[in-house]
């Protein structure tokens, strides 16, 4: 259960939750982050980390993660009772996202944002790969965060 962890590090502190599957790896996540009453990052990814880079392709990226985060995981969470303005939600930059994939997130962030009904958009480059194909350092602990 994927949810202790998360429990535990709420009792020891942390104000909010943030889970890179959006709720969907652990059936009891979003009723865990409901009845702990805190914020929920929600982010965008298809499979799992060991596939989701088999799964890049996207006929428009940007309209498709808007869809899936506030069509899918926004309104799930919400039947789960985590309130609308308790959620934040991550495109998941690098995750399921090829170079394009990533750089059109970026670029048209606004679009997502309207997409997504201006909920409260969270990006999280840091030290992706496609950062360091634009930068040109292959190793990730050289890279400027991001």
């Amino acid at each position: 259960m994927q949810q202790l962890p998360k429990l535990a590090a709420i009792e020891a502190g942390a104000d909010i939750v943030n889970d890179v599957s959006g709720g969907t790896h652990d059936p009891e996540m979003l009723a865990t982050v409901a009845a702990l009453q805190v914020p929920m990052i929600l982010m965008h990814m298809r499979g799992t980390p060991k596939t989701m880079q088999r799964m890049t392709e996207y006929g428009d990226v940007v309209s498709e993660v808007a869809s899936a985060l506030l069509l899918e995981r926004s309104q799930e969470a919400e039947r789960a009772g985590i309130p609308r303005w308790m959620q934040i939600l991550d495109p998941g930059v690098g995750f399921a996202k090829d170079f394009d994939g990533n750089l059109k997130l970026l670029k048209h962030c606004g679009k997502l944002r309207s997409l997504a009904e201006d909920y409260p958009i969270l990006l999280g480059p840091s030290r992706k790969g496609f950062i360091g194909a634009i930068a040109g350092e292959t190793i990730p602990a050289e890279r400027d965060y991001g």
